[in-house]
């Protein structure tokens, strides 16, 4: 899309609207309970660390400045968390700001986004509703990307922008790194390859690893990070993604700038508590995680091996109907995935939310 005024304003209207119906198709119908506990979003169960929280008090107070000059400073730590330069990242009102933008630089009616399917929509949407090209091929045996598929149909086009989700929402199956590597390595001409890493902090697998190498080698490769997830920020929408000088000036023009003063002060106390924090909350979701499996396995039920804060679990019925049983015992879960239609995605919570999730399955599958 040119960046005229009808343009930029036509996308930011298409991103709008992508959001906006995301939230309303959360809505799985029926009345919500008072008590009813929310694994339907991929949201993390405890909230920013404290140290955020506290940075965001006080900041609260000084919201009447724009404080243009400390965004500067917050550029060059997000950058620095990944050994990079400022004009290596840009920063967005969450992880899909700037996959709009993505979509905006690289797609067109004739280059194709190409992603497999299903997985995070934002991305093909938001190219539809531009009338740009879209490709969905369908992900592997392992629920995950399938590399080959997608660097054939980027050679068959000509170029393209390859979207990977890894670990994949909503499988949470992971990428391998082989895969990824191969994909780098045969990336076609006119081709950008963006790996959206949302969820890959909560991944305990050594059978994959984050793409940013990429970026540090120079490759025509862009990773997106957000602070929504393992961070617990979903509501203060902050993201950022990396990549070449080059290509973040392309990606620069489409950003709308909207993240707030309350957002960056949030950040920068939880980057400040470097990794440890990160490695606590992924061995606390990997530990309920495992016990859910554990407890699925016990009941003979299925489900997609997760590396996410997030799993995929076949109730063998139409979650259609599923959905609005459980919500009725007070337990929201994902909405349908098709063609996945018997399987629920369901967040990892606390431990009594997840008590409460086996309860209200045990009830509505008799098991």
């Amino acid at each position: 899309m040119k960046l005229t005024r009808r343009g930029f304003a036509g996308a930011v209207a298409a991103a709008g609207f992508t959001e906006f119906a995301f939230a309303q198709r959360a809505n799985i119908g029926g009345a919500a309970p008072k008590d009813t506990v929310w694994l339907n979003a991929n949201e993390f169960p405890d909230g920013p660390p404290a140290a955020a929280i506290t940075a965001m008090q006080r900041v609260i107070g000084e919201s009447n400045r724009y404080h243009y000059r400390e965004f500067n400073d917050f550029y060059k730590a997000i950058a620095a968390s990944e050994g990079l330069k400022g004009d290596q990242v840009l920063i967005g009102a969450g992880s899909s700001e700037v996959l709009h933008s993505a979509v905006d630089v690289f797609t067109s009616p004739t280059r194709p986004f190409i992603t497999c399917w299903p997985t995070f929509e934002a991305g093909p949407e938001l190219a539809a509703v531009e009338g740009h090209k879209v490709v969905k091929l369908p992900l592997s045996s392992s629920y995950a990307s399938d590399v080959k598929k997608l660097v054939a149909e980027a050679e068959k086009a000509g170029g393209g922008l390859i979207y990977i989700c890894n670990p994949n929402n909503p499988t949470g199956a992971i990428t391998t790194k082989q895969d990824l590597a191969w994909t780098v390595e045969n990336l076609p001409k006119n081709t950008t390859l963006l790996v959206d890493e949302a969820y890959l902090h909560f991944n305990v697998s050594p059978d994959t690893e984050s793409a940013m190498k990429y970026v540090h080698q120079g490759k025509d490769v862009i990773v997106m990070r957000t602070f929504s997830k393992i961070y617990g920020m979903a509501g203060l929408r902050a993201g950022f993604v990396a990549a070449r000088p080059d290509l973040i000036a392309k990606l620069e023009p489409y950003r709308n700038n909207v993240i707030s003063i309350v957002a960056v002060r949030a950040v920068l106390a939880a980057l400040d508590l470097g990794p440890k924090m990160i490695d606590e909350r992924r061995q606390k979701i990997a530990r309920t995680r495992g016990e859910l499996c554990a407890w699925l396995k016990e009941k003979k039920i299925s489900y997609i091996d997760p590396q996410a804060n997030f799993m995929m679990v076949d109730a063998k019925r139409d979650i259609k109907q599923m959905a609005p049983a459980l919500l009725a015992k007070g337990v929201a879960v994902g909405r349908p995935f098709p063609p996945y239609n018997t399987m629920m995605r369901v967040t990892i919570g606390t431990d009594a939310d997840m008590a409460k999730f086996r309860g209200a399955l045990s009830e509505t599958l008799s098991v």
